[in-house]
């Protein structure tokens, strides 16, 4: 199993999925022109890291995302959820930015992993 890197764009957030660390970050604005292409890969391999025992923490530090993309987030935390794993969601949002607030707190009542909501600074 491989380290997943790949660089943000203007429509697709940075990912830096690490075994070793047992790592899963995003960062940046997801708002892909095919959301389902882009995160399939990303949630096979978390299905991939979650087969087996350890600690897995999850880093989303975007600014903007669309629809989609917040289905596929939710699949790719539910995952984590369903497989027992020992977990926690870091949700990273501007101080000033209510919507991304909102939206860590939308995950938190829905997904059953601990959540830390980290006020970021813009």
């Amino acid at each position: 199993m491989d380290n997943i890197f790949i660089p943000g764009t203007p429509k697709t957030p940075e990912v830096s999925f690490i075994v070793e660390a047992r790592t899963l970050s995003l960062s940046g604005r997801s708002i892909p022109e095919n959301s389902i292409e882009f995160y399939s890969s990303l949630i096979a391999w978390t299905d991939t890291l979650c087969s087996s025992e350890g600690f897995v923490e999850v880093n989303i530090n975007l600014e903007y995302f669309n629809t989609s993309s917040s289905k596929c987030l939710m699949d790719l935390l539910k995952r984590i959820e369903s497989a027992n794993v020992d977990a926690q969601v870091n949700w990273h949002y501007e101080e000033d930015d209510e919507d991304m607030l909102e939206a860590g707190e939308d995950y938190d009542a829905i997904i059953d992993l601990p959540f830390k909501l980290i006020i970021t600074e813009g």
